[in-house]
């Protein structure tokens, strides 16, 4: 007689059943994508329509299933379904449910398992919105854009499989890295692959537009709110990472060149680079070599700090796994992609010659600048990450490459964008003059100088870092107002009104320059003008920092809900008067066995104080460490605005792409 099948044994059924569903729905994804890959190429080669009408549906199919594949993953986790290896390696029963989630891309495994399913959600989203692109590219489009997804498709399934099981399921878990379990963890990775993945369009579209032998402004229209919506969501995704790493490791800094950051800055400058470029193909039908190629190298570099991140061959604390099989699969992945598509950039070098012609001085000119500038600073970013992995190769010697080699290399390129980038936004194409241009700009040269030696005065001669990050900031944000406002036409009394009405192309520029200004002035600020302390401190004993009194009132042992910390307050004040109460921590996972530094930060407008507390001492009191941080907050403000000036240049965008690439105008006023 068969026993009955109670609640537990059915619920762990139905565990199992959707966890095998989503690793065949995995499976079956990848074979559609072997499908979209091949046939829409052949169709529109040989002009068969039905052949190219393939590729939408594929597009759909293949992100619904991957979709579902990593809904059965989250499930997995949410429901600590431990039969799965992943879910023990990552996850435990008493962990909060954000982390619980976000645990599913904490990892190697899931984390591509997002990647691709971003990947075909980019790929679907091309297919539903692309009804105005010639047949023939489209198709070639999302071909080129699921051959991408075949080889990530096989990289998991091959050698990074999530869905693997253990024959005797454990207890519980072991918990994910403590150091991801923070909101500011939990969304930086998905808003990062969004714009790494985001540049494989931008590669696709490339590829494409290559093997069909087109390359003019339609083409450029097409690419640029692609590669505009990737550049937006890499902004977003760097400035969380920085801001996690600010308040979470406890060290005090935003950025200390590592490796994997890096890897994301790279792709950042090069779609920077990228989106300017598309302008000048866009407008005035030149520099399409250029732009083609910084569509591939865009992607390029996106893969290359795949590369990193993933095959260990490179130390940094936010690596993913350390597996050189995993590297080689992926360095495979970059030769293939990038190797094929410089070749056929080679081969086809006659359909992209240029028709505008322009002069030395015009915006052309400027935007040529503005991209070599930006390459460049990629370069050297690319030089000084990779340069320990070629010294160990070629001459077996160990290298550090720090934070020193990298302010002074990386730095003068970012002045000389600062200095060039107001008078460039505003020369007009084709021919222009720099006294002209410049002319309007004349009171906010001065006043931006009048602040930075404002600067120099008040901090008695200390280094020239803090004026000239105050001088290219304010240059920046005002040169970008100027921008605006000369916009709206001859001077009258319907100047605001006209403002109103210019494109939010227009606006988008001027915000996200206004952003990049902003992020430099608080990056100098802080490197500058910042006060640091450390000391022993008992318990009810005060000290100054930078004019603010503060004391530590107790420390006392808390509990959370996964962890157990030692945490300490802090009264803060300034000439008597309270201000705030602090609390650091100094936490520890048992079952991570890791503990983690959370710093306490009073943030304000114009400043943070920032406190970490440390271990105790033999003479009863404690470790304390204390930094005054002027105008952090104005690094991360700074990157939303770069990230909202974006928001509303693609939203002006993909209004003028559905309506046929309609210009919007306003009287006496040229679009941008």
């Amino acid at each position: 007689m068969l026993k009955p099948i109670g609640p537990r044994d059915a619920r762990l059924y139905n565990e199992v059943m959707i966890t095998e569903l989503g690793h065949f729905a995995l499976i079956l994804a990848f074979l559609v994508a072997c499908v979209q890959a091949v046939v829409p190429l052949i169709g529109a080669h040989k002009r068969w329509p039905g052949w190219m009408a393939v590729a939408e549906p594929a597009a759909t199919a293949q992100f619904l299933l991957t979709a579902f594949s990593f809904g059965a993953l989250t499930h997995a986790f949410v429901t600590s379904d431990f039969s799965l290896r992943l879910v023990v390696l990552n996850s435990h029963s008493l962990k909060p449910m954000l982390y619980k989630v976000s645990g599913v891309w904490g990892n190697h495994e899931g984390s591509m398992l997002l990647w691709v399913l971003i990947l075909t959600l980019f790929g679907a989203m091309a297919a539903w919105f692309g009804g105005n692109l010639p047949p023939s590219l489209r198709a070639r489009v999302l071909a080129v854009q699921s051959a991408i997804s075949v080889a990530f498709f096989a990289f998991i399934l091959f050698t990074s499989n999530p869905f693997l099981r253990l024959a005797v399921p454990p207890f519980d878990g072991e918990d994910l890295n403590p150091l991801l379990q923070d909101p500011g963890l939990a969304f930086h990775p998905p808003f990062l692959y969004l714009g790494y993945v985001g540049l494989s369009m931008a590669f696709s579209f490339a590829v494409a537009a290559l093997i069909e032998g087109r390359v003019d402004a339609a083409w450029a229209r097409w690419v640029r709110p692609w590669t505009l919506a990737a550049w937006v969501f890499l902004t977003i995704g760097i400035g969380l990472g920085s801001w996690w790493a600010y308040y979470e490791l406890g060290w005090g800094g935003f950025w200390f060149w590592d490796p994997v950051e890096n890897a994301s800055f790279m792709p950042w400058l090069i779609a920077a680079a990228l989106l300017h470029s598309a302008i000048v193909v866009e407008k005035r039908e030149a520099l399409k070599s250029w732009t083609i190629l910084l569509a591939i190298m865009a992607f390029g570099f996106s893969l290359i700090g795949t590369f990193i991140v993933r095959s260990g061959v490179i130390t940094s604390v936010h690596a993913f796994a350390n597996d050189p099989e995993r590297g080689v699969f992926i360095l495979m992945i970059l030769a293939v992609f990038m190797g094929g598509a410089l070749i056929l950039y080679a081969a086809r070098a006659s359909v992209m010659e240029a028709k505008g012609v322009f002069g030395l001085v015009s915006r052309e000119s400027a935007l040529v600048l503005n991209n070599i500038l930006l390459a460049v600073s990629a370069f050297v970013v690319f030089i000084g990450t990779i340069w320990p992995l070629v010294a160990e190769i070629a001459f077996d010697r160990k290298l550090s490459v720090g934070a020193p080699f990298f302010n002074m290399a990386f730095t003068p390129f970012m002045v000389l964008l600062g200095l060039v980038l107001p008078v460039g936004a505003m020369m007009p194409w084709k021919r222009g003059s720099i006294a002209r241009t410049a002319k309007p700009l004349i009171p906010v040269f001065v006043l931006a100088l009048a602040l930075a030696g404002l600067a120099w005065a008040m901090q008695s001669g200390r280094s020239l870092l803090g004026p000239v990050g105050l001088f290219l900031g304010s240059w920046l944000v005002f040169g970008a107002a100027v921008d605006l406002w000369s916009r709206t036409g001859r001077a009258g009394a319907g100047r605001l009104r006209r403002m109103t009405r210019l494109p939010r192309a227009d606006w988008g520029k001027a915000v996200a320059h206004g952003g990049l200004g902003i992020t430099m002035l608080g990056i100098a600020s802080m490197m500058a003008w910042e006060a640091e302390d450390i000391r022993v401190v008992q318990l009810g004993e005060s000290y100054e920092v930078s004019g603010y009194t503060l004391v530590l009132d107790q420390v006392a042992q808390v509990e959370g809900p996964n962890y157990f910390a030692t945490r300490g307050t802090v009264s803060l004040s300034k000439d008597g008067r309270p201000i705030a109460k602090l609390f650091p921590e100094k936490r520890n996972y048992p079952v991570a066995r890791m503990p983690t530094t959370e710093a306490a930060i009073d943030g304000r407008f114009l400043r943070d104080i920032y406190v970490v507390i440390g271990d105790p001492q033999a003479d009863g009191g404690w470790a304390v460490r204390t930094y005054f941080k002027p105008l952090a907050n104005w690094i991360w403000g700074g990157a939303i605005l770069m990230a909202l000036g974006g928001a509303l240049s693609l939203s002006d965008r993909r209004y003028r792409v559905a309506a046929g690439a309609r210009k919007a105008k306003v009287a006496g006023v040229p679009a941008e």
